[in-house]
């Protein structure tokens, strides 16, 4: 299969079978980038749990230290809390008659984050067959059903980012835009990287975190070095 002139300059640019200390592989993916927009970089664990088990399901949030770089859309659902997620920024607020003009697609399903105060968990729960697909439903382990409706509203939009592994036992993460400085990314990376090993079950066995790759959207994906990784993370501990 052929490939572009940009993606063979990449290719030559980089050992695609090596295994690299975390700021080396962020500063190859700042430089590998070629598009001409800012690039979201991500990063891809591969973990050693069961996803077939509900109790070696790897999910939740975690605020970056420089966020993501990344507007965030977050809907609310809140009745008495409802002016202080509209405070806190929340880009849309409502209650039964949001959940209505959903349904009906009088409101495009176009936004990152649904937030909801408990008392409003009945409603939200007739939309999961439009929200549930797309990853959009609330969840009190990810901290989007809470009663601190603004605060969470104002974590999300600083940064704060929600994860959870697929079927094949992955979690993706964006940990920024490759217009950040390396120290920003290595920061926000160290930060997830602690959270996703403090997030592992108990009913995990062996080896937890098996392989990380990082990449810019358009970029290649660079492969960590997994003991590199928790070096770095016992050193920042």
């Amino acid at each position: 299969m052929a490939v572009s002139k940009n993606v063979a300059e990449v290719q030559r640019r980089y050992d695609r079978e090596a295994l690299y200390n975390p700021a080396d592989a962020l500063d190859l993916v700042k430089t590998l980038a070629y598009a001409k927009f800012d690039e979201s970089v991500d990063i891809v664990f591969k973990l050693g749990i069961d996803p077939r088990q509900a109790d070696q399901i790897v999910r939740g949030t975690v605020s970056l230290p420089h966020g993501t770089g990344k507007s965030v859309k977050v809907v609310v659902f809140a009745n008495d809390q409802a002016k202080e997620a509209e405070e806190a920024g929340a880009d849309l607020v409502g209650g039964e008659e949001l959940a209505d003009q959903i349904t009906s697609g009088a409101v495009p399903i176009d936004w990152d984050i649904t937030i909801a105060s408990p008392d409003m968990m009945p409603v939200v729960g007739k939309l999961g067959q439009v929200l549930g697909p797309r990853g959009l439903m609330p969840n009190p382990k990810s901290g989007t059903v809470t009663t601190d409706v603004g605060k969470t509203v104002g974590e999300f939009k600083a940064g704060r980012v929600e994860y959870r592994n697929d079927r094949y036992g992955n979690v993706h993460i964006p940990i920024g835009r490759v217009s950040f400085s390396a120290e920003q990314l290595l920061d926000n990376f160290a930060t997830v990287a602690d959270e996703i090993k403090r997030s592992r079950p108990a009913s995990s066995k062996g080896i937890f975190m098996r392989r990380l790759t990082v990449s810019s959207t358009m970029g290649p994906g660079i492969k960590l070095d997994v003991s590199a990784v928790n070096d770095l993370l016992k050193e920042r501990s």
